[in-house]
């Protein structure tokens, strides 16, 4: 479903924060990793310039998805916060790889970094990125939010590690510990970006919705009284938090009135369990000698249609 005008407000003024503080915060990194010599404040500034993208990726996407469906786009633009995540998630990958290797070359050659510097700068980052953090947390329902909400987590902890490494370069003189914090940086960047990837894949391959089981849809559909079969059975989603059903009931002989009254306990149990608001659920009649297609009389037109929509326009699945 798409956000409230509410909670889109909300979600725009964080993001518009998010972007002024995270734009500051790269400008500073930046020329005070080329200062101090530290490849770990660099990668710091490269990771934030990732951010400062999937903020602003995130933030058009929200933008986009309050726009109303179409004829065009039937479901509107629900999946652009899906889309700004996934490519979010794949420049995260991007950047890892490059940490990494950054960080490996350097291990072979060691670089004397400036360790004050350092501690100085990552700890202004750590305020500025927990704070961006702990807005974002407030909307992370939203998996576009939520790409970002890693984002800014990840770096507040990469951030003090990079304090706590500019200590143990301060005190022991080991430069070889600025190379070894940018590759433990790489590693949790892609392991959260990893995990962003496949759940955004999944729902753009129109996969099952995460924490969903197909069989338990089913068996909750079978559970309603009158129901006598379930099949060619379809969840997806439509954005992270909108998903849709399709899928063909077996009911016996009966009147359009009860067929309708099944139909509406068939919705009511979809969405009560499982948070399903949009279903196209076709009824067929016991003694039709076809599974699929059966034609039902020209009376049971209404109740073979599309059933508690919550979008205007038919769609193909």
């Amino acid at each position: 479903m798409h956000a409230t005008p509410q909670g889109t407000g909300r979600m725009q003024r964080v993001l518009q924060v998010s972007l002024v503080l995270t734009f500051a915060y790269v400008l500073v990194t930046f020329f005070a990793g080329l200062h101090a010599h530290s490849l770990a404040l660099i990668s710091e500034a490269g990771h934030n310039v990732s951010d400062f993208l999937a903020l602003a990726l995130s933030f058009v996407a929200v933008h986009f998805q309050t726009r109303p469906a179409t004829p065009e786009k039937t479901f509107g633009y629900q999946r652009a916060g899906v889309l700004a995540a996934f490519v979010n998630a794949v420049t995260l990958v991007v950047l890892a790889v490059w940490i990494a290797v950054a960080a490996i070359h350097r291990l072979s050659a060691p670089v004397a970094v400036a360790p004050k510097t350092m501690m100085i700068v990552a700890a202004i980052g750590v305020l500025m990125n927990g704070v961006i953090a702990g807005l974002l947390w407030k909307c992370a329902g939203d998996l576009n939010i939520r790409s970002v909400f890693l984002h800014m987590l990840g770096d507040t902890l990469s951030t003090a590690a990079v304090i706590a490494g500019g200590a143990g370069i301060f005190f022991t003189k080991m430069y070889w510990i600025d190379p070894v914090l940018s590759l433990a940086i790489a590693g949790l960047v892609l392991w959260s970006a990893v995990g962003v990837v496949r759940e955004t894949l999944n729902i753009l391959l129109e996969g099952t919705p995460r924490g969903l089981r197909l069989a338990q849809v089913r068996e909750a559909m079978l559970g309603v009284g009158g129901v006598l079969d379930v099949h060619d059975l379809h969840v997806w989603s439509l954005g992270s938090n909108s998903h849709a059903l399709a899928s063909h009931i077996l009911v016996e002989d009966a009147p359009v009135s009860d067929c309708a009254e099944i139909l509406e306990r068939v919705n009511g149990t979809l969405r009560d369990h499982f948070h399903i608001q949009h279903t196209t659920i076709q009824v067929e009649i016991v003694g039709c000698e076809t599974t699929h297609g059966c034609s039902a009389p020209p009376e049971m037109e209404a109740v073979t249609g599309h059933a508690h929509h919550h979008h205007g326009h038919d769609h193909a699945h």
